[in-house]
């Protein structure tokens, strides 16, 4: 058994290092740039300008569509139609695109309401008060209620990119050899699933656990000059 492993572990290793980690932090920082656009249009409201108020009023709707279709329909199934289905529409993706492409835009729905809910959570009085200061709706968003949105959103945030990083596995299904494809092909050849397919949970949980470490790290961090947080 200790043969198999200490074989096996640095092509494991090298998969997550060349494939599974990357993946993820690619894709959540595209994902988490579609979730802040996308929370902000769904957030602002439009301008009584006609002429801003009515485009406004299309992003919003295609918004909430884009948020609607990505958190109703499996992951699985949306990396199958961007990798398998769209070359017969002619488009034709590499498979570490294609996943980028799909876990990004998965990431970018489910956060976009985390971020979303993280603004609504600020108490109005915060933007009564920047008014008073005369500050624009553009300051008050920008240095009083984004700071305090991103410490809300952290926590979700974090096990959301969690969360991605165990996602990654499903990548194996479009041929990309991230860690858990090569556990399976290690598998083929040495016929001990329960072993192979043990170790590579192993591997995720040792990830994700130096992973919630830096989001308690994170959290303290941010929440140091709140009253009653932990020092």
């Amino acid at each position: 058994m200790w043969h198999t492993i200490i074989t096996s572990l640095p092509a494991m290793i090298s998969a997550m290092l060349q494939y599974t980690i990357p993946l993820a932090i690619i894709s959540f920082i595209f994902g988490l740039i579609l979730a802040v656009l996308t929370a902000l249009i769904k957030f602002i409201q439009p301008s009584e300008n006609k002429l801003i108020k009515y485009p406004w009023l299309v992003l919003r709707a295609i918004a909430n569509f884009y948020v609607w279709l990505f958190r109703s329909t499996p992951l699985l199934v949306q990396l199958f139609i961007i990798f398998f289905g769209l070359p017969s529409a002619g488009v034709q993706l590499s498979p570490f695109i294609a996943a980028v492409i799909g876990f990004s835009l998965n990431t970018g729905a489910y956060a976009s309401e985390t971020i979303r809910s993280a603004l609504l959570s600020v108490p109005q009085d915060q933007w009564d008060a920047a008014f008073t200061l005369n500050f624009t709706t553009k300051q008050t968003l920008m240095k009083i209620v984004l700071p305090q949105a991103v410490r809300i959103a952290l926590p979700p945030l974090s096990n959301s990119f969690i969360g991605l990083v165990k996602d990654t596995s499903l990548a194996s299904s479009i041929t990309i050899l991230e860690m858990f494809q090569v556990s399976q092909q290690i598998t083929a050849k040495n016929f001990q699933p329960l072993l192979m397919y043990s170790l590579a949970a192993f591997l995720y949980a040792v990830v994700c656990s130096l992973l919630t470490l830096l989001q308690h790290y994170l959290e303290r961090r941010t929440s140091k000059y709140v009253k009653g947080s932990e020092a």
